[in-house]
């Protein structure tokens, strides 16, 4: 039997990497999928300005760290009406919080997240009170970069992009998801990200439409033989 692929899955987000490894699962039998705090990495900075250069960041650090391959992702909500903000600093949008006495690192997460939402949708009301009848500012997408490297000096990085466009609502709707995921109203699902499924997210959103042009790039110029 043939030994599998090892791929360093680069997230820290518990949110992001149990969506990742649910869109790589199918490829299992040739994939072996390592978090990195399995391996004892810390958490990487985002020092950039931009999704694509934060992820090929991201994945130089873990490939330097381990030796194995590995996937980052960066991705974040993009509001046109704030010039593309929060972007890449969602998921501190509100300024990045201090953990409490004996708060646990999720408990913290979902915190700052509903910082983050408040401080969007505040601002939002603000444009809409400024301009009273002007056309919606509403209208959002989530952006998804994903880059893979083969190794830390790679000089061939596998770049994928994935975008979902929706629109966000005013007051947060379901219990699902993470991040702005209760506000991001999707029209032809009929209800917000939270409200989403599991299995219903990850057919259709960012990170899905990244993780099948990866998975593709994987296949193509890897030679990787991930099942589909």
């Amino acid at each position: 039997m043939s030994v599998p692929h090892r791929l360093v899955l680069a997230s820290h987000n518990a949110g992001k990497l149990r969506e990742l490894q649910a869109l790589f699962d199918p490829g299992a039998a040739q994939l072996e999928l390592l978090s990195p705090q399995g391996l004892g990495l810390s958490e990487p900075d985002e020092p950039f300005s931009t999704f694509l250069e934060n992820a090929l960041h991201k994945a130089r650090q873990a490939c330097a760290a381990t030796g194995l391959a590995a996937l980052a992702d960066d991705s974040g909500l993009s509001v046109q009406a704030l010039g593309g903000a929060p972007g890449v600093q969602s998921s501190t949008y509100a300024g990045a919080l201090l953990a409490e006495p004996g708060e646990a690192r999720e408990a913290l997460r979902r915190r700052q997240d509903a910082a983050n939402t408040a401080r969007l949708l505040r601002e939002l009301q603000v444009l809409e009170d400024a301009a009273p009848g002007a056309s919606p500012a509403r209208q959002a997408r989530f952006v998804c970069t994903l880059v893979a490297l083969r190794h830390a000096n790679d000089p061939e990085p596998l770049v994928a992009q994935g975008r979902w466009d929706g629109e966000i609502l005013r007051q947060p709707r379901g219990q699902g998801g993470f991040g702005y995921d209760p506000v991001m109203w999707i029209a032809q699902a009929q209800g917000t990200v939270a409200e989403l499924g599991h299995e219903a997210k990850n057919s259709s959103s960012h990170r899905a439409r990244a993780a099948v042009l990866m998975r593709q790039q994987m296949r193509q110029v890897w030679g990787w033989a991930l099942g589909d």
